[in-house]
């Protein structure tokens, strides 16, 4: 006989209704939770890690230590900021082993000026809309993806947090286990980083 959560894949099943499944021993409520989010998971992980081997890893123990804690999650907490900050703190972990921390000043960057955040945000929506027939927008994506994967590791992660995967302040600081206020000054500081990255790029391409 076919699980429930099976029958029920595609109808609306909240994530706590398939985590209590799960935690009754429904094996196929784990694999809809899996198909619920591996796509966005692994989105996030390629774009805040930028090397496969350690995404490939990091994708696996993210979801390895969710069935292993079938008896200990909360089902009150929303459970894709869960997932996101276990994904975000074993690929720091990962990161820190093979590189050292950026020693670049973050004062510096905050006194930039101020900074449209439409302007930001109409440039990385043109990055996630690239089709793949339009060579002005694919160029327009690889800056975008240079700049991301240049970025240091705390102002690259709450800007894919922020503009790609769209949480919230709280979610954000959760994930990233910092004060509502850091996450603030922090996303203004990437988006300043971003920017000056992004005018910098363009004027090399202009002089070319």
């Amino acid at each position: 006989m076919e699980s429930k959560a099976k029958k029920n894949s595609d109808q609306t099943i909240t994530d706590a209704q398939l985590l209590e499944r799960y935690r009754q021993g429904d094996e196929f409520a784990f694999e809809e939770i899996v198909s619920r989010y591996k796509n966005s998971l692994y989105a996030f992980l390629r774009r805040f890690v930028n090397r496969q081997d350690i995404v490939e890893d990091v994708f696996q123990e993210t979801f390895l230590q969710l069935y292993a804690s079938r008896d200990s999650f909360d089902a009150d907490r929303p459970l894709r900021p869960w997932l996101f900050t276990i994904a975000a703190n074993k690929a720091k972990d990962a990161l820190r082993k093979i590189q050292r921390q950026s020693s670049m000043s973050m004062g510096a960057l905050a006194d930039a000026g101020e900074v449209s955040i439409d302007e930001v945000v109409n440039i990385l929506t043109s990055y996630e809309t690239t089709p793949d027939d339009e060579i002005s927008k694919e160029e327009t994506a690889q800056r975008v993806r240079q700049i991301i994967s240049e970025m240091p590791e705390n102002l690259r992660g709450i800007l894919i947090l922020a503009y790609f995967e769209q949480f919230s302040y709280k979610h954000m600081a959760e994930i990233l286990s910092i004060p509502i206020g850091t996450v603030k000054s922090r996303l203004h500081t990437a988006v300043v980083h971003f920017m000056k990255k992004w005018k910098a790029a363009n004027r090399s391409m202009k002089n070319l």
